[in-house]
């Protein structure tokens, strides 16, 4: 590819470190590329999450890249609306970092260790659900900012601990500050977490053979698939905080033989605070069908109806 690549990404600090690191791969590849920063609704709002609504730190540059001011957007794949954008292709999901949450917290305590009434912050509905239902009598704070921000107020006093992405806070060389990575039977993630998507423009061939060609990894992208698509079927028939997580695990087939395979947890909120979990195994080829069939058994687990609830595999 003889043109220069200009990759869009939101101002964070954790946001031009990944765009950063997808860079610095496309550059070794041979590409020349440039990095571009867009402003976005999410980054100017200090409201909570789930009053400016979902696709706060996308949108613009999605709009950015279908309009031709750059040619290629890098997310958290978490951050997006399970909705496809017809003008746009997911040319790539790299490889996943630790889709796990952790705990930062004071005096390098863990969960377990905080003492009652301990004020443990997170802006997700979900990480405070998972955290209400563990039953440890600490109290949940409502938290916007960096993540420079949200550990400010450990270290300032102000909290006892925060719970924010490991991959996060892997990708800004901060694991150290970890005090807890929790556990998937603690606190299942946001689904994607820990993944990032890579658009160009649907009819950008170049870019998207360059993209895929140099950037995808098929097991986090068939993963993130049945992850989102059990959050697409749980969006459409409740607003319940969900968590998932899939890992690509050996099985055996009928004939013996060691096949990959998808096995994917799932866990959603009920409106008194109760949690209702269900898991699933499918191939790596069904990774959607196996996030739908996930889905309708925690809508019907909940009381909800489904319209069409998928096979299960």
């Amino acid at each position: 590819m003889n043109r220069t690549l200009r990759i869009g990404t939101r101002g964070s600090a954790l946001a031009l470190a990944q765009t950063g690191h997808v860079a610095d791969q496309l550059r070794a590849a041979g590409a020349n590329v440039e990095i571009v920063t867009i402003s976005t609704p999410g980054d100017r709002s200090h409201a909570p999450i789930a009053e400016i609504g979902i696709g706060v730190f996308t949108s613009a540059l999605r709009d950015a890249l279908a309009n031709g001011e750059i040619d290629v957007a890098v997310h958290s794949y978490k951050d997006l609306p399970t909705a496809r954008d017809p003008r746009l292709s997911l040319a790539a999901v790299p490889p996943r970092e630790d889709p796990r949450d952790a705990l930062v917290a004071r005096d390098n305590l863990t969960l377990g260790e905080l003492p009652q009434g301990a004020r443990v912050g997170t802006g997700s509905p979900r990480r405070a659900a998972q955290l209400n239902a563990l039953g440890l009598g600490i109290e949940v704070v409502p938290l916007r900012g960096n993540v420079d921000t949200r550990i400010r107020k450990v270290t300032d006093g102000e909290l006892d601990g925060v719970v924010l992405a490991r991959a996060g806070l892997a990708r800004l060389g901060r694991t150290a500050e970890i005090t807890e990575t929790l556990e998937p039977i603690q606190m299942l993630p946001a689904p994607a977490q820990g993944a990032l998507a890579v658009e160009c423009r649907v009819d950008d061939v170049d870019a998207e053979h360059l993209l895929q060609s140099t950037l995808d990894d098929s097991a986090s992208r068939a993963a993130v698939a049945s992850e989102r698509a059990l959050l697409a079927a749980l969006e459409a028939g409740c607003s319940a905080p969900v968590g998932a997580l899939a890992d690509v695990v050996e099985d055996l087939s009928d004939e013996g033989t060691v096949v990959l395979r998808l096995s994917l947890r799932g866990v959603m909120a009920t409106e008194d605070g109760d949690l209702l979990r269900a898991s699933a195994t499918g191939d790596l080829t069904a990774a959607e069908e196996l996030g739908r069939a996930l889905a309708a058994e925690l809508l019907d687990l909940s009381g909800h109806a489904t319209a069409s609830p998928a096979r299960r595999s």
